[in-house]
Parts: structure tokens; sequence; C-alpha cells
């Protein structure tokens, strides 16, 4: 049997040689040079002259991003260890921006001569292939204003090898001791090194080392002949200690109750009905309905559902939507953006009154607004956009019993797989993975097939109970948007929404 790992264990398994553990501004700069730049002979004086350069055209801003990614994933299944990755990737993107319009090149060469090559492409793409040249003044270097949310570590070694499959053969162990209808597991281990360095046309630097580890697990159970799926898992910014002996069997219980539950459920119903939704991960619901529909592009070409509704009432009383990248260890949490932006606490919606939009640089002054710390990119190789971090609306004053009690006839929704918006109208659709009949307050029985229809502006103004258990999702969100993906986190307490489209398959 496989015991817990300890802090110190994990201490004594590390390597001999790895990335130190930074936490300050300066260290993590330090540590983004010694290795995104001194190997390759730049410095900081050649990064501000390959930005003086691409500012000859007279470009409104222009921003150089480094990138140095380690990555490392384990899956284990019927006990056999069916893959194990590892890969590094490295390079830059060089952008400059006149007005509306982006230029942009990367590489995955990280020389000075790449570097130069890359900036007078996007000066010339910038420029519109005009000659005029503008005198430019080197601007003072500045360091940008961060945080320190998560330790600046390595999580790829903090555990060795044979101990996080070790880790994964725990997890399947425990999940076919729970209940012989469990016939098979599906554990996997994934962990990200990421170091970024950003240099600004205004003279600004900034880096962050960001550790990323999520642990998952799928369960799939039978009876007469009847199979159904549970999941469970988490992650977040910090080491592999983080999943004790305790987390662990949390993930179990949680992925195996859902799966036997499943084996019960029944055909769900159709209509129109009252539908709670659950605390925690169906925030993605929120995400996805709202969050988008906030994002600072969007509401600058007009094509947003919210596009020029700031001040007005989109949510009933109560509702408080936020976007906050300071959350610490969280999945979606940032030091900085991938601009050099400290991550900021955003309030979107307060008391059902739009408040403000996600921005990036670029967006936030075509809209003369600030910046809020939400320009995010997928890697080097992409284009930053307003993006979201931690998604989430705050608690209100219902217990959750109170409010299922509340229910004549409804559905509880408490877990949900895939869904999708559309910007434009506002409208979404999302399957719910686990939830149950209500009738008379009382939970009936699981139901399965259940599919929820709306208008993201429209369903918040139906929320007529908040409960007072907001929680945020245990580390598993990743957000998709123009082909780029990136780590988030989502939350909400128990919602009861009024008069939400259910399609069933009853």
């Amino acid at each position: 049997m496989t015991t817990p790992i300890s802090s110190a264990a994990v201490e004594r398994r590390r390597p001999a040689q790895q990335a130190p553990s930074v936490t300050g501004t300066q260290e993590r700069l330090k540590w983004a040079r010694q290795l995104l730049l001194e190997p390759f002979g730049l410095s900081d004086t050649k990064l501000a002259r390959a930005l003086s350069e691409i500012r000859t055209r007279g470009a409104d801003d222009a921003d150089l991003y480094f990138q140095y990614t380690r990555s490392e994933g384990w899956s284990l299944e019927d006990g056999i260890v069916k893959t194990g990755s590892f890969s590094i990737d490295q390079g830059f993107g060089v952008r400059a921006v006149s007005g509306e319009k982006t230029a942009f090149a990367y590489s995955d060469d990280i020389s000075e001569a790449s570097l130069f090559d890359a900036a007078r492409t996007v000066r010339s793409i910038a420029s519109g292939g005009g000659s005029a040249r503008v005198r430019t003044v080197a601007p003072k270097v500045k360091i940008a204003p961060s945080r320190s949310l998560y330790p600046g570590l390595d999580p790829i070694t903090t555990l060795d090898s044979a101990a996080k499959v070790a880790l994964l053969e725990q997890v399947e162990r425990q999940a076919k001791a729970r209940d012989p209808r469990i016939v098979q597991v599906m554990a996997g281990l994934a962990m990200e090194h990421d170091v970024v360095m950003v240099a600004r046309a205004d003279g600004t630097l900034a880096a962050d080392v960001r550790p990323l580890v999520r642990l998952s697990l799928t369960v799939i159970a039978e009876q007469q002949g009847r199979r159904e799926m549970g999941s469970a898992g988490g992650g977040g910014r910090f080491g592999l200690a983080y999943f004790d002996a305790a987390l662990v069997a949390s993930y179990v219980d949680e992925a195996v109750e859902a799966a036997l539950s499943n084996l019960q459920a029944r055909p769900a119903p159709a209509g129109e009905m009252t539908v709670v939704l659950g605390p925690g991960w169906p925030g993605v619901l929120l995400h996805e309905a709202v969050g988008h529909g906030l994002e600072g592009d969007f509401n600058r070409k007009g094509s947003s559902a919210f596009a020029g509704r700031i001040g007005q009432r989109v949510a009933a009383k109560g509702v408080t939507v936020l976007d906050d990248g300071t959350l610490p260890e969280r999945r979606g949490s940032l030091n900085i953006d991938d601009e050099g932006c400290a991550t900021q606490r955003n309030v979107l919606i307060e008391d059902g009154i739009l408040h403000a939009y996600i921005q990036d640089s670029l967006n936030a002054r075509l809209m003369k607004v600030r910046p809020t710390g939400n320009g995010r990119r997928e890697s080097y190789a992409h284009l930053p956009m307003p993006r979201m971090t931690n998604t989430y609306m705050l608690g209100g004053d219902k217990s959750p019993e109170e409010i299922v009690a509340s229910i004549k006839k409804g559905l509880y929704a408490t877990n949900f797989g895939g869904g999708q918006v559309d910007i434009t109208s506002g409208k979404f659709v999302f399957s719910a993975s686990q939830a149950y009949w209500v009738e008379n307050g009382k939970i009936q029985y699981p139901v399965k097939g259940a599919t929820l229809v709306g208008n993201g502006p429209d369903a918040l103004t139906r929320v007529s109970m908040i409960g007072n258990d907001m929680r945020l999702d245990s580390g598993v969100g990743t957000c998709g948007k123009e082909g780029q993906s990136v780590p988030v986190g989502v939350g909400q307490p128990t919602l009861r929404i009024d008069g939400l489209t259910v399609g069933g398959t009853a």
C-alpha cells in the first residue's frame, strides 16, 4: 500500500539540479534573464534596441514575449502506465500595434539574429510598407509591479518518476476498493513549469515563474450490463505534495459517487422549469454564458450582447460577478498577465449592474480605459487577447438546503460537462453530467441527458435565490477562445434560476 508522501520526502526525492524557487519580482526577472536571455547572447539593452527598431515606423505599442516551458504527463489505466510524456519548448513572440492593426512574428530560435529579423518584419507590416521614420528616444527601464501568488518552483521535480506512478496507482487501488461495481479506472497527472519574460516599448520589464499541476480521475461503473462514468480531480499552482492522502481520497469518493449515482439515473424531463445549480464547478455556465460576453474585444467591436451596457442592469439584484487573477495558488491566477500587467480583482457585475469589461492593453487603449490584467496568450506563438482568470459569483444569504427545498418541480444540477455559447446573441447550451429531479422540495432520483438552454443576460435576470456556500472549482478548468487554450478557474454559490429551458430525453 502506498503511504502518503510527506513534504520531507518530496525534498529528499528532488534531483540535485533544478530551477530555484523564486518569489519576488526581481528574483523572477533574474531567473528569466538567466534562462531566456543570457544563454543566447541577449540582454536588456538588446531587447530595448529591438523595440526601438519597431517604434521607428511609429507603432502605437510593441512588446517582446519570451517563454520557456517544461511539461510532463503520466496516465494509468488498468494498472498499466499507458502514456508518459516529457517536452521542452522555448521561443519568443514580437508584436507591433498601430491603431487596431497588429503585426506579429514568432520563432522557436532564441537568438539576436532571429529577434531583430522578427522586429524588422513586424515593423514593416505595422507601418503598411511605408518608409516614414520616426525618431525614438529609449524609455527609462522600469520594473513592472507584480504579485507573489504562488511558489516559483518547478513542480516536475517535486516528485521523482516512481513516486508519480505510485500516486496514480494509489488512486486506482482506492477507487476499485470503494465498490465492486467499479470496473475501470483511468488516472492522469500533468505538470508544467513555465517561465516568461515581457519587455514593452515603454521600458517596462516583467517576468513570471509559473508552476501548474493537475490530477484527474475517471471511473466506470457497471451494473446489469449498464455502464456509467464519474470523474473528479483538481490542481493549481504548487508542487505535487499538494495531493496528499486525504485529498486523493476525496477525489476517489467524488468520482465513484457520481458513477454509482448515474447507474440509477432516469431520463431527464424536458420543458421550462426551475433549475438549481450547485456550487463550485457549475460556475462554468457563468464563465461561458456571461464571462466571454464581458471580454473587451467583443464589446469594443459591438458583437457582445453586453456591448454598450455599462451602468445598466443586466442581472437580478444580489448578483455580483468578479474576475479575479489574484487568488493565491489558483489555476487561473497569475502574478502578471502575458503583457506584463499585474493581475487584479475586477468587479464586472455589482448587485446586478454591469460595472466593467475584461481588458488587455490593445482593447483598453482603444476603449480609453485601463488594462485589467487580463491580457493572456497560450504561448509565445500566439497573440494576447482579453481572457478570464478566475471568474465567479459572490454568495448570498440563503442556505443550499433552503434553495433546494423551495423547488416545487424542477432540476438540481450539481455537475456539468461540455457547453457552448454564441457571444453575439448570448445563447448557451450546456449538458449536465450529474443532476437530480426534485419535487416538493425533496430530491427524488438522479437523471441523465439534461441539457440547459438559455440566454446569458436573460438567465442572470432570472436568478431568484443565491446561496451562502460560494465555492471555487477544484482546479480543472481550461478555456478555449480563437484556437487558444489557457487555464482558468470558475466558481459560484448554489443558485436558483426560474424559467430555464431544459432539454431532456424523457
